[in-house]
């Protein structure tokens, strides 16, 4: 969300993001009438009130996301941190083979087995992409918060290269899709969806395997795979099982002068 890339997805969508003179981009939304602002991903520069007065912000709250734990002085902790999954591509990919879990290792090799093709490219910057409408039927199913598909094709436009959709397919039909994110030396998992031949023959271990080996490749050195939910211990097995280690997130916290 830091990525220039992000930004500028949110401008052509009629988004008005700020830029802090430090470079920090800080979104600007409505809540029951009143401006709020938010600094998603970053932790706060020492100098923040400056930047945020500046910026012409300074009276505004500010909802603080930070990545990782960090001090949060004046600021009221609103929700506590997360955990997320992050996989280290530096290692080679031997090594990395190595460090899954037994039981993904097997589905690993059965999907290799299978005879799937895997395809990737850039994803096309279609707001009615199948995978868009998958995913947002699945969000609407499911009742979670996703990016909805106009911001992600908006992206595809802006920075095509920081793309990468993988497809496995089975002969000719397409059952199951990866989405990845780039962004400087690290990458993102967006979405993916899965038909249920594809869950079957363990399509998005070979997905997220070839990802990852194509990502180290390029050179990114970690990929998040998300946050960790406690109500869905299938996908967190998965990621945990993929050899991606927990870290911490910074929580959430309302930094505003008058608790200054």
């Amino acid at each position: 969300m830091q990525d220039a890339a992000f930004a500028a997805a949110l401008r052509s969508c009629g988004q008005q993001p700020l830029r802090l003179p430090g470079g920090l981009t800080v979104l600007q939304r409505r809540f029951c009438g009143l401006r709020v602002a938010m600094l998603p991903r970053a932790r706060p520069p020492p100098d923040l009130a400056e930047q945020l007065r500046a910026a012409g912000l300074h009276t505004v709250p500010l909802i603080l996301s930070p990545p990782t734990p960090c001090a949060m002085p004046h600021a009221m902790r609103l929700r506590r941190p997360q955990s997320c999954a992050v996989l280290d591509l530096t290692p080679p990919q031997d090594a990395r083979r190595a460090a899954l879990n037994g039981k993904w290792r097997n589905q690993l090799r059965r999907a290799e087995g299978a005879g799937l093709r895997v395809h990737h490219a850039s994803f096309p910057p279609d707001p009615n992409h199948p995978l868009l409408m998958a995913e947002a039927a699945q969000a609407r199913t499911r009742r979670y918060a996703a990016w909805p598909p106009n911001l992600t094709a908006a992206f595809a436009r802006v920075a095509p290269t920081q793309t990468r959709l993988f497809t496995a397919r089975l002969g000719r039909r397409p059952i199951a899709h990866m989405l990845f994110l780039r962004h400087g030396r690290g990458a993102t998992y967006h979405i993916g969806h899965s038909c249920r031949e594809g869950r079957a023959l363990h399509a998005h271990n070979l997905l997220l395997w070839q990802a990852g080996n194509w990502l180290a490749e390029v050179g990114h050195s970690h990929l998040d795979l998300g946050p960790l939910h406690p109500r869905t211990q299938g996908l967190t097995r998965f990621k945990l099982r993929s050899g991606a280690q927990v870290q911490p997130t910074g929580g959430s916290w309302l930094y505003w002068r008058p608790f200054g």
